[in-house]
C-alpha cells in the first residue's frame, strides 16, 4: 500500500492530540491528496455524506517485531491487555482508523482537491491510505458494548487560560485548543502539579500545569522563535 493523501492538522507532535477522534469537533483538519490521486471525479458524490472513515499509517510508530500485549493509557499504563483488544499504535501494522466530519470539499486548489474535516486525532503530515464514506445504517450500532472502554472519559479540566495569553491564538483556533486543553493532554499516568507540560499547535508551544482539577496555561510562545 502506498499513501494517497496526507492529514494538514494543527499537531506538530503526537502530544496533544486527543485520544480518539470526534472528541474535539471544533478541531480542523485537510486532506491533501497525492499528485498521483489529485482526480476530482474520484470524490464524485463524497459531498452527500456528513462523516468520512480515515484509514491511515502510525507514521510515527513504526519499529521491527511486535507484542502481543500493550499497556492502555485509558487504564493508567500500569495494566496489560492484549494488542487488537485495543486502539494501541504499537501494532503489528501501524494502521489507524477514524471517523471525523466532512466540513467541506475543495476540487480546484493548487494542491488538487481538498477534503475539509473536523475532530480529527492526527499529527499533522500523516499519510492518509484510504478514504471511505460513514454510513449511518450500517457503521451505527447504539447496543454496541465497549469493554473496559465502554465509558468516556473522566469529566473534563477546567481549563484557566489568562487572556493576554489566549491573545496570542488565531481566533479561529481558539474554541479547538480550548477543547484540547480540557480533554487532559497528559498521559494518564502523569499528575505532577509541579510539571510544566507543553506541546505544539497550530505553530505555537502552549505550556501549562494541572492542579487539582484545573490546567492553568503558563506560556504561549511562536514556535520559530
Amino acid at each position: 500500500m502506498e499513501p494517497i493523501a496526507h492529514i494538514r492538522s494543527d499537531f506538530a507532535t503526537k502530544f496533544g492530540v486527543p485520544r480518539q477522534a470526534g472528541l474535539v469537533e471544533e478541531l480542523r483538519a485537510a486532506v491533501v491528496f497525492e499528485p498521483p490521486y489529485r482526480v476530482p471525479e474520484a470524490l464524485r458524490g463524497i459531498e452527500g455524506f456528513s462523516h468520512l472513515w480515515l484509514i491511515w499509517e502510525f507514521s510515527q510508530n513504526r519499529r521491527e517485531g511486535w507484542s502481543p500485549t500493550v499497556r492502555p493509557p485509558r487504564l493508567g499504563g500500569n495494566q496489560r491487555m492484549g494488542v487488537f483488544a485495543t486502539r494501541s499504535p504499537f501494532r503489528p501494522n501501524p494502521i489507524g482508523l477514524s471517523c471525523v466530519g466532512l466540513e467541506g470539499v475543495e476540487l480546484d486548489t493548487t494542491e488538487g482537491p481538498v477534503l475539509h474535516v473536523s475532530g480529527a486525532d492526527l499529527v499533522d503530515g500523516t499519510p492518509i491510505l484510504d478514504v471511505k464514506p460513514y454510513v449511518p445504517y450500517a457503521d451505527c450500532r447504539p447496543e454496541a458494548v465497549g469493554g473496559f472502554a465502554g465509558t468516556a472519559p473522566a469529566g473534563a479540566l477546567a481549563v484557566d487560560f489568562p487572556q493576554d495569553l489566549l491573545d496570542r491564538v488565531p481566533p479561529d483556533r481558539r474554541a479547538a485548543l480550548l477543547g484540547v486543553l480540557a480533554q487532559d493532554p497528559r498521559p494518564s499516568y502523569q499528575d505532577d502539579p509541579r510539571r510544566v507540560y507543553g506541546f505544539g499547535f497550530a505553530g505555537l508551544e502552549v505550556r501549562f500545569t494541572v492542579r487539582d482539577g484545573v490546567l492553568t496555561v503558563t506560556d504561549v510562545a511562536d514556535q520559530n522563535s
